[in-house]
């Protein structure tokens, strides 16, 4: 016997505000003022701190790392929405996650100067460190939803990844999972266009990365990734399901990296420049700004006034990872285990007696 089984599905695309500043009201999330203000200035200091950082890691100061400037909303938005109690795993491009998430900038600094102090968490900031291996923190996300569920916690976990994570077993494997066991996991795909160099389009023949939800059972949203009020009222709605024992959700962030990939690469051999300056106009900042000023939430003067007040911050947190002692270097074998098992005690013996005889 042959018989079709016919699936049918549809993916909601949601926008909310426009790249010109105008919006839908009927779907603008109840925020206020200040609150738009908050999420405005938390934008403004990562791409202050992005460039800082780039300007750091040309001079040596700092090592390589990934530049977040043009994802700012989706990493904003989406770490705005989430509430004290819920848990963050990102991937190595959600530094405005984690200062909008209450760590500290320096933080940062020390991380990409080599510093393993920079990977600690401050207590009371529900976070996991940052995860550079591609796509392994949805394992991690996963598995810790499964426990909230399992001490029956009101509370969810926001993972992080790239549209690159999308073609990694893991990734797979933690959707599948936390179908089946319909964990309180709010998935975030940032949807940059690009895996370093391979657009999306040569990763999949998916029309869309959040319709890869449906296989494994739940929601997939997509939303415009540079709107903030988008991504903040996808992600606010996904986590109230998530803690409601109503399963996880996808949402793909339709967003675009400004910058190289990382500053190891070079962007230039792969992108058109009529590309990126057509996501310039569509920069998460600029749309914001206009917004406010046509709604008379602030005027001119204030993002004069805001811009000198974040380079002073970015400024001030340099100041301080520079200013740190120097670190010492058996504290690459503390902060990984609770115990500290055989095997690194047996290296950090080596080590010591390394340095023995180098003196």
């Amino acid at each position: 016997m042959v018989k079709k089984v016919i699936a049918k599905f549809e993916i909601e695309y949601l926008q909310i505000l426009k790249h010109n500043g105008r919006y839908y009201p009927k779907l603008m999330p109840k925020l206020p003022n200040d609150d738009i203000k908050k999420m405005y200035e938390l934008m403004l200091f990562s791409r202050k701190l992005d460039e800082k950082m780039l300007a750091l890691q040309r001079e040596g100061r700092i090592g390589t790392f990934a530049p977040c400037s043009g994802q700012e909303a989706s990493t904003v938005g989406s770490a705005y929405a989430m509430q004290d109690q819920d848990w963050m795993f990102p991937s190595f491009r959600e530094m405005p996650a984690s200062i909008t998430r209450g760590l500290p900038p320096e933080s940062f600094l020390l991380y990409y100067g080599g510093d393993e102090r920079g990977n600690q968490i401050i207590p009371g900031v529900n976070s996991f460190p940052v995860s550079v291996p591609v796509g392994t923190q949805t394992l991690h996300g996963v598995g810790f939803s499964y426990a909230l569920k399992f001490k029956k916690k009101n509370a969810a976990s926001v993972v992080y990844f790239g549209d690159g994570a999308t073609s990694e077993g893991d990734t797979h494997e933690a959707l599948n999972f936390a179908g089946v066991f319909n964990l309180p996991v709010v998935f975030i795909c940032q949807n940059n266009q690009y895996a370093i160099s391979i657009r999306r389009e040569k990763q999949t023949k998916a029309e869309t990365l959040a319709q890869k939800a449906i296989a494994y059972g739940f929601k997939g949203i997509q939303v415009d990734g540079n709107d903030i009020f988008a991504v903040y009222r996808a992600t606010k709605e996904a986590l109230e399901r998530a803690r409601n024992n109503q399963g996880p959700t996808l949402i793909e962030c339709v967003t675009y990296r400004l910058l190289d990939h990382t500053t190891a690469d070079d962007a230039s051999k792969y992108r058109s420049k009529k590309e990126v300056s057509f996501w310039r106009k569509r920069d998460p900042l600029i749309r914001l700004k206009i917004f406010m000023l046509r709604k008379k939430i602030v005027n001119k003067e204030y993002f004069e006034n805001t811009e000198k007040v974040m380079i002073d911050r970015v400024e001030s947190a340099v100041a301080k990872a520079e200013a740190y002692p120097n670190p010492n270097i058996e504290d690459i074998f503390k902060y990984m285990y609770a115990e500290t098992p055989w095997f690194l005690k047996e290296q950090l013996e080596e080590l010591r007696e390394s340095m023995k005889n180098e003196k």
